[in-house]
């Protein structure tokens, strides 16, 4: 009798341990899945591209203000690497549409890096010609470009 009670603590404590190194290689690689999986997902970059795929071609610049708007309340909300950048003439901290002319036609173009819309340039008139830029902290940190 007393070799089945010491065979049954055995039999328990060797179901606790299989239990318990069960448990850690879980939360390892649900931790390791949280790590790489940074990015975005398939349908993510969908739903993020498509907020700013209306915007592309040749728009008015009452559209191309109302895209700044976009991408400002987007940066709001995201990690500060994900940022699309809003500059005009190099000044990333533009935050400010009254340079845009509401009644000109200004072009929309996207650059994806990864997928992901991460450049948009804008190019149109203003009084001294100069292009319009909206740039991605990711180009400025030194991420690669596709």
């Amino acid at each position: 009798m007393e070799n089945a009670s010491k065979a049954l603590i055995i039999a328990g404590a060797i179901l606790l341990a299989i239990l318990i190194i069960s448990l850690g290689i879980m939360i390892y690689n649900q931790a390791q899945q949280a790590t790489q999986g940074g990015g975005m997902d398939q349908a993510e970059l969908s739903a993020f591209n498509t907020k700013f795929l209306k915007y592309e071609g040749t728009k008015k610049g009452t559209i191309v203000k109302s895209m700044v708007q976009d991408v400002l309340a987007v940066n709001a909300d995201s990690d500060e690497n994900e940022n699309i950048n809003v500059g005009i003439n190099g000044d990333v901290n533009f935050a400010d549409t009254s340079d845009i002319m509401s009644n000109k036609n200004y072009t929309v173009k996207m650059e994806y890096h990864d997928g992901r819309i991460w450049n948009i340039t804008l190019a149109g008139p203003k009084a001294s010609g100069d292009k319009f830029e909206a740039k991605s902290r990711t180009e400025d940190d030194g991420g690669a470009g596709d």
